[in-house]
């Protein structure tokens, strides 16, 4: 995080030249301000958008991503500037995402609290970032493989409002499911 500090105009460049050394400001729901290289930046494609139609902007307003969760988007797309997340095999091959995912970092990233993945979900789908979105929803989907609908509903606080023969009759409509 850095105070806001302005950049002269001379200082700036279109998308087309070399912007290695490039800053943007990523300003979150928050007004927490995060000065970011734009090769990092551009990962996302909001910003890539934003970019596009303004080559001269530097300040990016991000109002539907907190400042913590931004923070934790930054990391990610640090790490994986140069360095590109692999693609994740669908369906997953186990609950745990070491095994899942090449790359232990990226495991080790979505190991947090349900409260704080799902916000990196949502950030993720606002910024159009697929690589954090896919790592992100792989680890949700890791967390129900091989659970009943039971262990489901306590695990993500999911109240059942199906009366029981609802229930039954969801259960005989989709028997099929459970024989695979």
């Amino acid at each position: 995080m850095v105070e806001d500090k302005g950049i002269a105009g001379d200082d700036i460049k279109g998308l087309d030249e070399d912007m290695a050394d490039d800053m943007l400001r990523l300003t979150s729901q928050d007004k927490q301000v995060f000065e970011v290289e734009r090769s990092v930046a551009l990962m996302s494609e909001l910003v890539k958008t934003i970019l596009e139609s303004d080559k001269d902007e530097t300040n990016i307003p991000l109002p539907n991503v907190k400042g913590a969760i931004l923070e934790k988007v930054i990391k990610y797309m640090r790490y994986h500037n140069g360095n590109p997340a692999k693609e994740i095999e669908k369906p997953l091959k186990s609950n745990n995402m070491r095994e899942v995912v090449d790359d232990v970092w990226d495991a080790d990233f979505v190991d947090v609290p349900q409260d704080i993945l799902f916000e990196i979900i949502l950030a993720a789908n606002y910024m159009n970032i697929k690589p954090l979105l896919d790592l992100a929803c792989a680890k949700v989907a890791s967390m129900l493989k091989g659970k009943t609908p039971e262990e489901i509903r306590k695990k993500f606080n999911i109240v059942n409002d199906f009366t029981p023969e609802e229930e039954e009759a969801v259960r005989a409509e989709n028997k099929w499911a459970d024989e695979s």
